[in-house]
């Protein structure tokens, strides 16, 4: 979804129907649908002393880095002297917004609070939320492969990664629509990254009783005290699966992955990494893993 983030007491003043116009120092083209982030800044002790400021708000409660309402965003107005004057006569609306020939007036209707505020970090500009049915939504979009540096696009069933491979970026993902687990957790990272919540990706390495290597990366995240493993590339257990706490997570994957794709041998590794450079080769990317936190 397409957000904004504002600084209090203005975001809290659209929310709650006492400001209709965003004023801003650029244009958009932007028309439809957006939601109103309340930016994490404290608010300034300059709003604080404006007196009349600070009686349009009353005892209005501020957010801080939360999604708090979605409005329409119908038209951006360039500002002249005629524009101006004309507002000055809506002495609230004035009040609420900077108001100088060549800034912009970013029209909002419609506007309608959240019954639940979400967290989230904020952005310069207009930028993308991404709840986890929206990630969900673009990851089913993804096929399990790889493309090699020479471009070549890999999608056997039983794929062998060659040392051609390199680490796809998440924009580059999201136009091949072709990667394992290691681009794709890439990309869950960069879906997930406006959201408040404890990110972490892992790796886990085994041997099977033939000595042949398995790898797997995913991603897990903690929230409304419920701990998540997100899931896509491995296709026996895509969604989303919740636990109680990190321990059960991370023992119910190491089991599914020596019965699964170990068939019974325990020889495991399972290391947190963070996250890696883009563009590197097979080797870079392994040993990027490896340097991560073990887990006994």
């Amino acid at each position: 979804m397409k957000v904004l983030s504002i600084k209090e007491p203005f975001a809290t003043l659209i929310c709650n129907h006492k400001k209709r116009i965003e004023t801003r120092s650029y244009n958009t083209n932007y028309r439809g649908t957006l939601y109103i982030h309340a930016s994490i800044s404290e608010i300034s002790k300059i709003k604080l002393n404006n007196t009349e400021l600070m009686n349009i708000l009353g005892n209005d409660e501020l957010s801080y880095g939360k999604i708090i309402c979605k409005c329409k965003l119908v038209d951006s107005v360039y500002m002249t002297n005629e524009f101006i004057e004309k507002i000055k006569k809506d002495k609230q609306e004035y009040i609420c917004g900077h108001y100088e020939v060549g800034r912009y007036a970013w029209i909002l209707e419609d506007v309608e609070p959240l019954n639940i505020k979400i967290p989230a970090t904020g952005n310069l500009g207009i930028w993308n939320y991404y709840n986890e049915d929206d990630a969900l939504k673009i990851m089913n979009e993804i096929e399990y492969g790889y493309i090699d540096n020479n471009k070549i696009r890999h999608t056997d069933n039983n794929i062998i990664i060659s040392k051609n491979y390199m680490l796809q970026s998440p924009k580059d993902l999201l136009k091949s629509k072709l990667g394992i687990c290691y681009d794709q957790v890439e990309l869950e990272r960069y879906l997930f990254q406006k959201n408040k919540w404890e990110i972490k990706t892992f790796f886990i390495k085994g041997y099977d009783k033939n000595n042949n290597c398995h790898t797997h990366t995913f991603l897990t995240y903690q929230k409304d005290n419920k701990y998540c493993w997100f899931e896509h590339a491995w296709n026996k257990y895509k969604g989303i699966h919740k636990f109680k706490n990190m321990e059960s997570l991370l023992k119910d994957i190491k089991n599914k992955f020596i019965e699964i794709e170990l068939k019974n041998s325990s020889n495991i590794e399972l290391y947190e990494y963070k996250k890696p450079r883009y563009n590197i080769s097979l080797e870079e990317y392994s040993n990027r893993c490896l340097s991560g936190v073990k887990y006994e």
